[in-house]
């Protein structure tokens, strides 16, 4: 069945177990919000069930099921039988791939998949030589600009908008060709899914925004961050002002995955990510070695 809002309770808390213990090491995947706001461009469905899980298709096209339970506690023959039916199991955490009997089974990683992971203080000072630059963008933001800044709430949802249409007009793409649905959709619905952030001001002018999701305590995917190119140093600055301003302990950043794309794999990679957390695609054995070519 489709993933619609009526099943967040039941997806939450199979999700909220997955999540359970992982501290800066969850996936960014394991959450309501992510299934539900990326459903069309992964085809993802609800598979119902002893063995609940999520049916679509990963960014590269391939067909996956992600359980909605901890693939240890299933029998081999069943998850022999949802790798037949879907594909692979995907995404799976390390410490659960590295449970499942290396005898049956296959565990593999791409590295456009992999979350991004960094400690807060590389934010907090952009400190070092590998993060001048980051910190020059900073100090030239602000002697450029007087930014304000307020908690998002539904009455930034304008402003919000206003920044998430400036950003597309600036890139010269049209609807649908990066995440405005999505984030569009976030924005709605900010407060049923957890995001959390702010809107950053010039003035009365609204130059960007910060969606955060905390996935554990200290934990925080960032959902959605868009501001306005004509302000140089934005991007730099909302997330420094993320991690020395947000009201709970910030311990953690994920930035999710690139996708394969060059723009996105630079623009994370210049933050220096502390570790790449690899999502793991679960196979059969004997069909990975069928697929493989004769010597």
């Amino acid at each position: 069945m489709p993933i619609e809002l009526g099943l967040q309770p039941r997806i939450d808390a199979a999700l909220a177990a997955l999540r359970a213990g992982s501290d800066e090491q969850c996936l960014s995947d394991y959450a309501f919000s992510n299934l539900y706001l990326f459903r069309a461009a992964h085809d993802y469905r609800f598979i119902d069930g002893a063995w609940p899980g999520i049916a679509g298709r990963a960014y590269d096209g391939t067909p996956h099921f992600m359980p909605l339970f901890t693939p240890r506690c299933a029998p081999l023959d069943v998850l022999s039988e949802l790798i037949e039916a879907y594909g692979s199991l995907y995404p799976v955490a390390a410490r659960d791939a590295a449970e499942l009997p290396d005898n049956v089974f296959v565990a593999t990683a791409s590295p456009d998949d992999a979350d991004y992971l960094y400690d807060v203080e590389t934010f907090v000072d952009y400190a070092g030589r590998p993060l001048a630059k980051k910190r020059n963008q900073v100090r030239q933001f602000l002697a450029a600009h007087k930014p304000s800044c307020r908690p998002f709430g539904p009455e930034l949802a304008d402003a919000t908008r206003s920044v998430l249409q400036g950003w597309f007009t600036h890139k010269g793409k049209a609807r649908g060709e990066a995440d405005d649905t999505a984030c569009l959709e976030a924005i709605d619905n900010a407060a049923r899914f957890g995001l959390e952030g702010f809107v950053h001001f010039v003035g009365d002018l609204p130059i960007g925004f910060v969606l955060a999701q905390e996935l554990q305590p200290g934990v925080f995917a960032m959902r959605f961050a868009k501001g306005l190119d004509s302000h140089v140093g934005i991007y730099p600055y909302m997330f420094q002002h993320f991690c020395r301003s947000f009201p709970r302990a910030v311990a953690w950043l994920n930035f999710e995955q690139d996708m394969g794309l060059p723009g996105f794999r630079r623009s994370k990679r210049s933050y220096q990510p502390a570790a790449l957390l690899p999502k793991w695609r679960v196979a059969l054995l004997d069909h990975a070695n069928k697929s493989e070519p004769a010597p």
